[in-house]
């Protein structure tokens, strides 16, 4: 159903003043929008799927489950790669609602020292050091 005149300027407003008031959660959610599945995608696995069940019904005729079981695994995954949305990378949002590519991966937190046991031990130690 299209909207009218009146309803496009007031949804154009909205639109507007989400951008103003919180860039970032705007930009996040257009890009989610614009996320879809690639027709591309969606083709190569339906063709893969058809295969597959092409082999299935193959085998079934000629009586043999290892080529059998090959179609089921190339329908299952067609399938599995035609539902399954493209990974984008993801980028860091600016205050400004811009995108920044990342650089490299980054630490969850700079202030851990030391290994993992070692961290273990430390906080075994606290806890025996509160508990008396």
């Amino acid at each position: 159903m299209a909207l009218s005149e009146h309803e496009e300027a007031l949804l154009q407003q909205m639109e507007e003043a989400l951008y103003a008031e919180d860039p970032r959660f705007a930009s996040r959610i257009e890009k989610t929008k614009s996320r879809g599945l690639g027709r591309g995608r969606v083709v190569v696995g339906v063709v893969a799927g058809v295969a597959g069940l092409a082999l299935v019904v193959f085998s079934a005729m000629s009586s043999n489950i290892w080529l059998g079981a090959g179609g089921f695994a190339i329908m299952v995954a067609g399938i599995v790669y035609a539902i399954t949305p493209s990974r984008t990378k993801l980028a860091a949002v600016g205050s400004d609602g811009t995108t920044k590519p990342r650089s490299g991966k980054v630490k969850a937190s700079t202030s851990r020292q030391g290994t993992f046991m070692e961290r273990l031990e430390e906080r075994w130690e606290k806890r025996r050091r509160d508990q008396w």
